[in-house]
């Protein structure tokens, strides 16, 4: 990959993720206070500390930025936008309170409801993925700032290898009896199936490195936790549509919930 092509906008986020994922990290390791939202979801002092550090340096581009921990600005506002930032500063904050690593920091620039470029950074995991239109899909191993970037090997997600026996990812925190029902049809049409759990949007960025076939999501998620994996899927070939599995999922909604969905590389 010539690193040269790399937009200012995805090398801006690259390295915004970096710096947020080295601050929530230290938080991390220590102990913190969990706050529960409205919606009954969990919020801690690094999901605050992440929005604000992605905010302030992405603010240099003028564009809107939607944030999970943000302002949640009516539609008729919204629907002007073109062209802005979607942003979840940890997706997997329930991940990220029981400490198995499995959280990440999603970066996406959304072009006329569709995600031209996308950043999903595990820091615990020191695994970064990365995709934009015309450049590719993309991770790294075991990279934690940008000063490594440059030098490290880059595994180009569009030539991934899927296993011999039909693998899926299922949620670590979200299964439910609609999910299993899908399990059960693939294991009548594959027989023998595999089935691995991950948190947050690990599970899309799985599906494109070829660790498994396919994602399905029969549960509730929100725009934000989608939108930098969908990149990153699509841009490595996969496709990602709705449960009917013709109708492609856009973003900037009235409703930012998404509908039920299936990432597969098929």
């Amino acid at each position: 990959m010539n690193i040269m092509k790399i937009s200012e906008e995805l090398k801006t986020s690259i390295n915004v993720a970096f710096i947020a994922g080295d601050a929530i990290m230290k938080i991390y390791n220590e102990d913190f206070d969990v706050e529960i939202k409205e919606n009954n979801s969990p919020l801690t002092i690094a999901d605050k500390t992440a929005h604000y550090i992605i905010n302030k340096t992405l603010n240099k581009f003028n564009l809107p930025i939607l944030s999970e921990e943000g302002e949640l600005l009516s539609f008729e506002l919204r629907k002007y936008w073109n062209r802005f930032w979607m942003i979840d500063p940890i997706d997997g904050t329930k991940e990220y309170i029981s400490k198995n690593g499995e959280f990440t920091i999603n970066i996406a620039l959304i072009e006329n409801g569709h995600p031209v470029m996308g950043v999903v950074f595990a820091p615990a995991l020191k695994e970064l993925y990365f995709a934009e239109s015309g450049l590719g899909s993309y991770k790294v191993e075991n990279i934690k700032s940008m000063k490594d970037f440059k030098f490290s090997n880059f595994i180009d997600l569009t030539k991934s290898k899927y296993p011999k026996i039909y693998t899926l990812v299922v949620s670590k925190s979200h299964m439910n009896d609609k999910t299993q029902d899908y399990v059960n049809l693939l294991k009548n049409k594959h027989g023998n199936i595999s089935t691995k759990a991950f948190g947050s949007s690990l599970k899309i960025c799985k599906v494109a490195e070829g660790n498994a076939h396919c994602y399905p999501r029969f549960g509730p998620t929100m725009e934000w936790d989608t939108a930098a994996g969908h990149a990153v899927a699509y841009y490595s070939g996969c496709k990602i549509l709705q449960a009917d599995k013709k109708t492609i999922i856009k973003y900037n909604k009235k409703n930012l919930l998404n509908p039920f969905f299936i990432v597969s590389h098929e």
